[in-house]
């Protein structure tokens, strides 16, 4: 009899454990108030600068920035289109005006228009260019460097100052190999 019930108890399928602590969505819920936190307060400085600068004329960017034309070209209408090859010169400084990278720091760059590597914010305001224009943008972290930085002078979460020359708009050449 007890061999028969050993056998009988002991077929029983095996459940699943539950685990000692559940998680929830709150570490992404917390992740998502402290970046929104982050934004209001850049943006807020942003918008601090711009009432106290009264020299130049900003425009507000629907790509989530802000820009005033140093040097425009009223009488061309090219602007980089994707493939198009620039060359431009800039440098970074932070909202209090101190440099991070100065323009002789940084060579003049060549850059394949949404085919290399370039924070979001650069990339953005370079199709807002003409050939020989010189602009200067106030970007949140989020659309320069943002958590990670650059990992060299930029630390997490610093917005910049960029001051862009597009020197030369070229189309796309097929290299051969």
């Amino acid at each position: 009899m007890l061999l028969a019930g050993l056998l009988m108890f002991s077929c029983k399928s095996p459940e699943a454990r539950r685990p000692m602590t559940q998680k929830s969505g709150s570490y992404i819920n917390e992740a998502v108030e402290r970046n929104r936190k982050i934004v209001a307060q850049e943006e807020a400085r942003i918008q601090s600068i711009i009432e106290k600068d009264s020299t130049h004329e900003y425009i507000s960017s629907p790509n989530g920035f802000w820009y005033f034309y140093n040097v425009k070209d009223t009488t061309s209408t090219k602007t980089p289109e994707f493939g198009d090859v620039v060359e431009f010169d800039y440098s970074l400084q932070t909202l209090d005006g101190q440099n991070i990278y100065t323009d002789e720091e940084i060579a003049p760059r060549s850059y394949t228009m949404d085919k290399e590597q370039l924070f979001s914010g650069l990339r953005q305001g370079l199709k807002l260019m003409k050939e020989g224009e010189t602009v200067t943008f106030l970007f949140p972290s989020h659309k320069a460097f943002g958590y990670y930085g650059d990992k060299k002078r930029i630390g997490k979460d610093v917005p910049v100052i960029s001051k862009v020359t597009l020197i030369n708009i070229s189309e796309e050449t097929e290299e051969t190999e």
